[in-house]
This record gives C-alpha cells, sequence and structure tokens, in this order.
C-alpha cells in the first residue's frame, strides 16, 4: 500500500500576479543589497564624525570668509568632519607634510574619481580650463599653492601649514559672487600631548550674491548626502596617510 501523499498541485499565477512578484522581489533583493552596503560603508567611516559647527565659529569671521561673503550671507549647508589619528601610525608627523599630503590624498583619492571625471568630460575642452590640474597622478603631487585651480570647480585661495582653503561651487573664471558658492577648507591639528593627529574638513555652501541674503537651508536630503561624501572623502584621504 503507497501512504506516500501526492504532491501538492501548483497553482500557476496570473501573468499580472506573476509580475508583481517578481518586482516585489527585486525591490526587496535591492532593498537589501543596500542596506547591505550602508551598513559597510556606516563601519567603514565609523572614525569619522561630525562636530557642532555654524555661524558662531571664528572661521566665519576670517578675512578670507568675509571677502568671499561680503554681504555676510547665512550658509545653505555647513558642516565640519573630524578623524583623529595617533601620530605614530602616520607616515609623516610634519605639519605642512601632513597637511599637503591631507589635501593630495583628497583630490587624487577614489573619494574624488567620479567627480573629476564627470567634471573632465564637460569641462576640460572648453577655453581657459588649460591651467586646471585635470590628471589623477597631477593632483597626487600638486603642492597646492594659492591660485592653484583643480577641475575647473576648486580654487586654492589660502594655504598654511595647519590648513588649505579651497572655494568651490562654480568655475574659477567665474570670479564675482555666485549663486552657488563656497569654501572647503582642509586642516590638521597635532595634540603633541595626547600625541594625535585630527584631520579636518570643513564645509560652508553660500549664496554670496546680494539675492542671497534671506536663503533658506538645502533640503535635508541633500546636507545628509553631502555629510556621507565628506567621510568618504576623509577616509580615503587619511587611510593613505597611515603607514
Amino acid at each position: 500500500m503507497n501512504t506516500i501523499a501526492p504532491a501538492p498541485a501548483i497553482k500557476k499565477l496570473p501573468p499580472g500576479k506573476r509580475v508583481v512578484g517578481i518586482f516585489i522581489g527585486l525591490l526587496g533583493g535591492t532593498v537589501v543589497n543596500a542596506s547591505l552596503g550602508y551598513s559597510a560603508f556606516t563601519f567603514w567611516s565609523r572614525q569619522t564624525k561630525f562636530v557642532p559647527y555654524d555661524t558662531s565659529s571664528p572661521d566665519l569671521q576670517t578675512e578670507t570668509f568675509k571677502r568671499h561673503n561680503p554681504h555676510s550671507n547665512a550658509p545653505v549647508c555647513i558642516d565640519h568632519a573630524v578623524r583623529t589619528v595617533p601620530l605614530s601610525k602616520l607616515k609623516t608627523v610634519d605639519q605642512k607634510e601632513l597637511t599637503r599630503d591631507f589635501c593630495r590624498g583628497v583630490w587624487s583619492g577614489i573619494g574624488y574619481a567620479y567627480q573629476r571625471r564627470f567634471l573632465e568630460k564637460k569641462y576640460r575642452s572648453l577655453p581657459g580650463r588649460e591651467d586646471s590640474v585635470w590628471e589623477r597622478e597631477d593632483l597626487a603631487k600638486a603642492d597646492y599653492e594659492v591660485g592653484t585651480k583643480i577641475t575647473d570647480h576648486f580654487e586654492v585661495i589660502e594655504k598654511t601649514p595647519e590648513k588649505i582653503v579651497v572655494r568651490c561651487g562654480d568655475s574659477p573664471l567665474e570670479t564675482g559672487l555666485r549663486p552657488s558658492d563656497g569654501l572647503f577648507s582642509m586642516e590638521v591639528t597635532k595634540d603633541e600631548q595626547a600625541q594625535t593627529a585630527t584631520f579636518h574638513l570643513k564645509s560652508v555652501f553660500v549664496n554670496t550674491t546680494p539675492e542671497g541674503k534671506g536663503s533658506a537651508p538645502l533640503p535635508w536630503h541633500f546636507q545628509y548626502l553631502h555629510r556621507l561624501y565628506t567621510k568618504l572623502w576623509m577616509e580615503t584621504a587619511v587611510r593613505k596617510l597611515i603607514k
């Protein structure tokens, strides 16, 4: 006597329901992969932190900032990321070299690779862009003196042993006030007592035109994505400096 029950019949779903099922499966897989990717990135960049930074910062009272924002317009996006590393883990502890190499790592690193290629394809062939630094190899060995133009989108406007500040938001050929303007600072501070170096990425985006006086902050999702991008820049730059 056969006691094995017959296999249950499998009913085929109508074509419409099958498409929905496939879509839900693909969407679920995408969500899972995105979640895993975000979790991995969060873990990888966990040592980069954001610290309080607003219009009360002395940075916004410097001659450099006032010169580029003469109407004292409020920033539409502002943040300050930091990453601290023991001096013993760094390839060099010389202040000037740390600042320069940190800057080199930002622009020649993987974090800036896509944006560099995008700007290169869009602007490099246009007139007046010949003096910009475009190649990754050149970005990795530049000294970033004042006046250095980076991929027709950034220009070094201040350099000290502790920091390098670039103007961003538009082509350096646009020398006047801009609806999309800003300053981006790469800085290194050392704590000799704690034997650590702290790397800083400070971003201030602002509409510097007279019409930008009452500009509203950028949407939260832009600011959130910018912070993720900042973390990417920080990690890819700092990791180049570690032994």
